[in-house]
């Protein structure tokens, strides 16, 4: 038997907005997890509000809350915290740019072309964004290797240097039937605020269609 803890506002951690978007297979964690970026305020937890994210009876959705907890996908907040505002090109630059190590990062969309960029001339975005076109693409062809035969979860791409470290990462986010790339130059910096920001925008963009 589970029982919330009343008074607190729901929202997610970096590695909760991480799993969000790691898949566009809907199951409920993820559901949760993308109806509570779809909001424009961190809502405060209730049986009733999670049994409708999820579509699980009470127990089952209050057990699955617990779960999601223990791995450190969702955390409680005394106060509400409020979507960020203002145009989406502007919130995505200042967001991106905390999520690599030297500031360069980009973040592409399916067709090959980039919505936010940090750090990079806007020519090597634009290159860097066919790219990752490619190698999703690459990814798709080859799923069947990747997942199954050598059972490597995830779809994230890298250029390493002779240590085995990341040059250049491209990791593939899903949310709201839409695929993004998100590129990162140097050692990706994702365990921060800024990348719960960065999917909270997505969310309030590409979310509606979840309700």
């Amino acid at each position: 038997m589970y029982r919330l803890t009343e008074g607190h506002f729901i929202y997610p951690t970096p590695g909760g907005a991480y799993y969000a978007t790691l898949s566009p297979r809907a199951e409920p964690a993820r559901m949760i997890l993308q109806r509570m970026l779809g909001e424009t305020e961190t809502p405060l937890l209730s049986q009733d509000l999670l049994q409708s994210w999820s579509g699980l009876e009470a127990e089952e959705a209050l057990a699955l809350v617990h779960r999601m907890q223990a791995r450190g996908f969702v955390q409680g907040l005394d106060q509400p915290l409020k979507a960020p505002t203002g145009k989406m090109e502007e919130l995505l630059s200042a967001f991106l740019k905390e999520l690599s190590d030297d500031g360069k990062v980009v973040l592409a969309e399916s067709q090959g072309f980039y919505v936010g960029s940090s750090g990079y001339p806007h020519e090597t975005a634009v290159e860097l964004s066919a790219l990752s076109s490619e190698l999703v693409d690459l990814q798709e062809r080859h799923a069947g290797l990747v997942d199954s035969n050598l059972g490597l979860a995830g779809g994230a791409w890298a250029l390493v240097n002779a240590a085995g470290n990341s040059e250049i990462g491209f990791w593939p986010l899903f949310y709201g039937g839409e695929r993004f790339t998100l590129i990162a130059g140097g050692m990706p910096q994702f365990n921060c605020n800024a990348f719960i920001s960065l999917v909270w925008v997505l969310g309030q963009r590409y979310g509606q269609s979840n309700d």
